[in-house]
């Protein structure tokens, strides 16, 4: 009953504007959808430590922006990521003598990673990934964050980590068994650190459409959050947020969140909208 009576108390609409970002380039591509498009093509879109603080703050931002009711997250130039950017890495690495105090350090630099990513995640809207090119690493982690993800047809995914000598650690290990579903083929991923080329990915589930190239596979993404967003955000926000909590959770967890849920949203307008064939919804 207390989620319930938060999600009552929420305020309708809350007047936010996007901050200025460096390595991102943020537009409204469509009505009431935004394109994340990661913008540092001459290093291949590789994540530096300013890139990848961005990318949370921007998806925490488009989160409570009521404009935004989808998201398309993509690349600019040859690729979607690169990874991480090398220096960056060796950027993280504490400098002071004692090896417990650097511990102590780079756990909550390595937590602050993981938030950045994880902000796609909990971003209330959906999140549309459209790869294109290769997706190494870091861009890995991140993808794995998003609700749908697109590929073209020349694309790949590698779980590089294994051979730089470190674990991954900002989300792969613990998403991409959840996409696949086959313990066996992730660990042959991660292990191995091969290269899964566009249509292994859509057999063994790693995303859903696979498109000839770049701007077919943007151009989809687009079409797809639109559609999304001419629905009720009610709707889509609470689906989004429940998949989410129920793949997390047992069946009967994730059963009665929902009623909770629905307990509270099924009082708003837009059911009664939406059962009456009606298409203009209040931005949430």
């Amino acid at each position: 009953m207390l989620l319930a009576l938060r999600l009552l108390s929420l305020p309708s609409t809350i007047s936010r504007s996007l901050g200025t970002y460096k390595y991102l380039d943020v537009q409204e591509a469509r009505p009431k959808v935004y394109q994340v498009n990661l913008n540092r093509p001459d290093k291949r879109n590789a994540l530096s430590m300013e890139m990848w603080a961005e990318i949370g703050q921007c998806f925490n931002e488009l989160s409570l922006t009521p404009s935004c009711r989808a998201i398309v997250l993509s690349g600019a130039g040859k690729m979607f990521c690169a990874g991480i950017d090398l220096g960056a890495f060796l950027s993280v690495v504490p400098r002071q003598p004692d090896q417990a105090h650097k511990s102590l350090q780079l756990i909550e630099t390595i937590r602050k990673l993981q938030d950045d990513f994880t902000a796609v995640e909990k971003c209330r809207k959906p999140v549309i990934a459209a790869v294109h090119g290769a997706c190494i690493g870091g861009g890995v982690d991140m993808i794995c964050g998003t609700d749908i993800r697109l590929m073209s047809a020349d694309s790949f995914f590698q779980v590089k980590e294994v051979d730089l000598g470190l674990a991954a650690d900002v989300g792969t290990l613990q998403r991409l068994p959840k996409i696949v579903g086959s313990q066996s083929l992730v660990s042959e991923y991660c292990l191995t650190g091969r290269k899964v080329y566009s249509d292994e990915a859509l057999r063994v589930g790693v995303v859903s459409r696979v498109l000839p190239d770049r701007a077919a596979v943007v151009e989809c993404a687009l079409d797809m959050a639109q559609g999304i967003a001419a629905k009720s955000p009610v709707a889509v926000q609470g689906t989004k947020s429940n998949l989410v909590y129920s793949r997390e959770h047992s069946t009967q967890e994730g059963l009665e969140r929902v009623a909770l849920w629905n307990s509270a949203m099924l009082l708003g307008n837009d059911t009664v909208t939406a059962m009456s064939g009606g298409k203009e919804f209040e931005d949430a």
